[in-house]
C-alpha cells in the first residue's frame, strides 16, 4: 500500500470519526444558570418561575439569583401560585394525563425515563399536588416559548444543576 494511499485513508477515517462525535442537538451556550441581580422578598434557596419572562430564578440571596430560560404553560394552560418539590427524579418515566391522552391518543401510556421519546428529559423535580413538574426536555428548540401543558421545561443540563442545587420541599413560587 502506497504512503499517499494509506495517509488518504487515515484522513478520511479521521473525518468520519470527528462526525460520529458531534451530538444530534446542540444547546446554545446561553443555557448555562447565570448570576444576575434580583430582588425579591423571599427567602434565599426558592426557586421563582416568571411566566412572562420565561425564566427560572433560584433565589441566592444578597440581592442575587441564578437564572435559567425556561419554556412555560401555553395560553389556556399557565398557572401561578405557590408550591413545593414533594420529589426528584433521574430519567423519570412519563405517563401522559388524561388531558394529554385525549388530545394525543396515540400516545403509549408510559414512556419510558431515557427514551428520546420522553419529555421529561434528564431530570424532574416533581411538585406537591402531582399535577406539574420542573424538567428537562426532549425537544431543546421549545425552551423560551410558551409550548407546555403547565410544566416548566429547562434545558437538560439546566434541569442537572437545578436538581443538585435544591431539595426536597424547596419552595417553588411561579408569577404571571
Amino acid at each position: 500500500m502506497s504512503v499517499a494511499y494509506r495517509s488518504a485513508a487515515a484522513a478520511i477515517a479521521a473525518v468520519a470519526l470527528a462526525f460520529l462525535s458531534i451530538p444530534a442537538t446542540t444547546t446554545p451556550a446561553a443555557a448555562r444558570g447565570a448570576v444576575v441581580p434580583y430582588r425579591a422578598d423571599v427567602p434565599s434557596g426558592t426557586i421563582v418561575v416568571s411566566t412572562n419572562e420565561r425564566r427560572l430564578y433560584l433565589v441566592l440571596g444578597q440581592g442575587r439569583a441564578l437564572s435559567y430560560p425556561v419554556g412555560v404553560g401555553r395560553a389556556g394552560r399557565q398557572w401561578a401560585g405557590r408550591s413545593m418539590i414533594d420529589s426528584k427524579r433521574i430519567q423519570p418515566a412519563w405517563g401522559p394525563p388524561p388531558d394529554i391522552k385525549r388530545e394525543n391518543p396515540g400516545l403509549p401510556d408510559v414512556i419510558p425515563g431515557g427514551s428520546p421519546k420522553n419529555p421529561m428529559g434528564a431530570a424532574a423535580l416533581t411538585l406537591s399536588g402531582g399535577q406539574y413538574a420542573i424538567h428537562g426536555t426532549n425537544n431543546p428548540g421549545s425552551i423560551g416559548g410558551f409550548v407546555s401543558y403547565g410544566c416548566i421545561r429547562m434545558y437538560n443540563q439546566d434541569i442537572t444543576d437545578l436538581y443538585d442545587r435544591v431539595g426536597v420541599g424547596t419552595t417553588v413560587i411561579v408569577t404571571r
